[in-house]
Parts: C-alpha cells; sequence; structure tokens
C-alpha cells in the first residue's frame, strides 16, 4: 500500500509537469501492470487480462531498455523508486 500512494503521489505531480515523459509512462504501465497483477490473482483464467498484462510488460520493457541506452543516471534512479528491477553489480 505504501508503493500505491508513493506512486499516486509521483504521478500526481509528474502529470502536472510532463505527462509525456519516459519516466511518466513507466510509473503509469507500472501501476496498471500491479492493478492487472493483482485481478489476475482472483481470477486465474481471464486470458483476455493476461494478453493485456503481457502487452504492457512488454511496452514497459522497451521504455526502460530505451531510458537505459540514453540516460542510464535517470534509468538506475527511476527503477530504485519504482523497485521493479534488480541493479546488476559486478
Amino acid at each position: 500500500m505504501v508503493k500505491n500512494s508513493f506512486i499516486s503521489i509521483i504521478s500526481q505531480k509528474e502529470n502536472e509537469e510532463n505527462g509525456g515523459s519516459v519516466e511518466f509512462q513507466v510509473l503509469s504501465f507500472t501501476t496498471k501492470i500491479r492493478r492487472l497483477a493483482s485481478h489476475l490473482e482472483l481470477h486465474k483464467k481471464d486470458s483476455s487480462s493476461q494478453r493485456g498484462l503481457r502487452k504492457i510488460l512488454g511496452k514497459r520493457q522497451r521504455l526502460l531498455a530505451y531510458l537505459s541506452k540514453n540516460n542510464i543516471g535517470r534509468y538506475k534512479e527511476l527503477i530504485g523508486e519504482l523497485g521493479i528491477r534488480e541493479i546488476k553489480t559486478r
């Protein structure tokens, strides 16, 4: 619940500033993914929602790949705030 309130605060702030930024799009996809994942826990055989979830995951993955290629600092900051990926350390 803390992450959801944190995300809603960020999304409201970002929406006012720049709704088309990569960070905002990843943020909105993440909220949709979390909502669909909780829906699929209750409705395991809902294939339409599963397909939608896979499409949104692919879009978010492509946006994150774009962000990591163009601005690694913003990428690390975003995944740290959202807690969606492990940062690889060597």
